[in-house]
């Protein structure tokens, strides 16, 4: 019967140290973390699975949700924008948008508006995103933007039941996206934006081809002109999947 107990209790001791060295290592072991910010707390539904693609890459997030341009929540903490004079704090732990990205590796904005993007390319404060975005910048931290968005908020999407800008304010929209750009901006598409991330924190593309010029993945059935034009370089290397019938085309499929 002793004999048993103690083969127990070395069993027992066994699991106990073990969990413990595993807890020490993961401990030891830092993730890189990114913080995405969304317009609102259903905007991230639709980036569930590239959020799963990067805790499988073993790098962390954090999600900022907006409730207005001039604050947004990070966990229970509100964070405000300082606006142009002061720091406006909810709670003496809750920081201001400045002092955000110094946590992270890098900042996500799957969606920008022409207000922001405005704020942002004009070096103006005011709002969480613009003045995120300006720290970031100025702390050399990388900022990922997605590009293929109408400009317009979803909050005034559901208001005015319009899913566009106007012609003007969309030629002023594409404007500021250049500029960001020039700014060091990284703008891509959203489904991409995990590939953007992983190769901006890895320090090497998602895609190369043998020969070492850049690679572009096609995954559709149709290349078409406008699919070349908007995501070939010069030097670029288209990459098929030659399991099934690709078709070129020199016009977009209707």
């Amino acid at each position: 019967m002793e004999h048993n107990t103690n083969l127990e209790l070395k069993a027992l001791v066994e699991t106990i140290v073990r969990d413990l060295l595993e807890k020490a290592n993961s401990a030891q072991k830092v993730r890189k973390k990114v913080l995405f910010i969304f317009c609102d707390s259903s905007a991230h539904e639709l980036f569930t699975d590239q959020l799963i693609q990067l805790d499988n890459t073993e790098i962390g997030y954090d999600l900022l949700f907006l409730d207005g341009e001039t604050s947004a929540w990070l966990g229970l903490h509100q964070i405000e924008s300082t606006g142009s004079t002061k720091v406006i704090a909810a709670d003496e732990l809750a920081p201001a948008p400045l002092e955000l990205p110094k946590e992270y590796e890098a900042v996500v904005i799957p969606e920008i508006d022409l207000d922001n993007a405005a704020r942002i390319a004009l070096g103006l404060k005011g709002s969480v995103k613009a003045e995120i975005v300006f720290s970031a910048l100025t702390l050399g931290k990388p900022v990922i933007i997605g590009e293929d968005v109408p400009g317009i908020k979803r909050a005034d999407r559901r208001t005015l039941k319009k899913l566009s800008l106007p012609p003007a304010y969309q030629k002023l929209f594409i404007q500021y996206k250049e500029d960001l750009k020039n700014m060091g901006v990284i703008l891509t598409k959203q489904e991409r934006i995990y590939e953007a991330i992983l190769e901006k924190l890895s320090g090497s593309p998602t895609h190369s081809s043998e020969n070492g010029d850049k690679g572009k993945r096609f995954e559709g059935n149709v290349v078409t002109a406008d699919w070349v034009h908007y995501y070939l370089e010069e030097n670029d290397s288209l990459i098929v999947n030659m399991s099934r019938p690709i078709i070129f085309s020199p016009k977009s499929p209707v």
